[in-house]
């Protein structure tokens, strides 16, 4: 895959992100600082914790300022009166957007984690992949909950943490056999598909059973 394709899918991902974590902010009624910090938060946050595994320093993010640029200015725009009010008055808008940027950020931050890795070294265990993919996916969105004191949500909601797993394991099994373009694509896909399901039919992983009070 180009080096110019390699940069649009981060740069889409970072705006998807970018977009969850302002929603967020806007949600708890942050100023536009709040705002404009967990957006960026949520768009580099992943990456910069991939890096510092793979020993790459100074992280990406640090290296070239056009990603925290990026996600800035999304988080800018979404604080726009005209947004903040279109949002306030449409709750099912609000969960459609969340749901759609959140899921498109997951799918193409855990492939690009996995191709950053193998830009590192052909030699790494299909352990670290994952869970580099992995990270790089959910690392964001575990910081931007951490931030906005919420429950993260890679632990609470349908399917989330699961779907970016899976999706990095088929990535990385296909990456040598298949070629990283078609890898990457049938990462993407199966993250998306797998979160708009869960969202859709409320796929949950099991949860051990809490006694009540009368001890039933």
């Amino acid at each position: 895959m180009s080096a110019y394709i390699s940069f649009v899918l981060e740069i889409i991902g970072t705006v998807a992100f970018s977009v969850s974590g302002a929603m967020t902010g806007i949600r708890k009624g942050m100023d536009i600082l709040g705002i404009s910090i967990l957006g960026l938060t949520t768009a580099v946050g992943g990456g910069v914790i991939r890096d510092l595994i793979l020993g790459i320093t100074p992280p990406k993010t640090f290296q070239d300022p056009v990603y925290a640029i990026v996600a800035i200015a999304t988080a800018l725009i979404v604080c726009t009166p005209w947004v903040r009010s279109l949002f306030s008055k449409r709750q099912n808008l609000y969960d459609i957007i969340m749901l759609w940027m959140d899921s498109v950020g997951l799918g193409i931050f855990t492939v690009v984690g996995i191709q950053t890795a193998y830009s590192v070294s052909d030699d790494f265990s299909l352990f670290l992949m994952i869970f580099v993919g992995a990270v790089t996916g959910v690392g964001g969105g575990l910081l931007r909950d951490v931030m906005a004191q919420d429950p993260p949500y890679i632990f609470v909601k349908h399917f989330y943490a699961s779907a970016s797993l899976i999706g990095a394991v088929a990535c990385a099994l296909i990456w040598k056999p298949l070629g990283q373009n078609i890898a990457i694509i049938v990462g993407v896909v199966i993250v998306l598909v797998l979160r708009l399901l869960a969202a859709k039919f409320r796929w949950s992983l099991p949860k051990p059973m809490e006694k009540t009070e009368a001890g039933e």
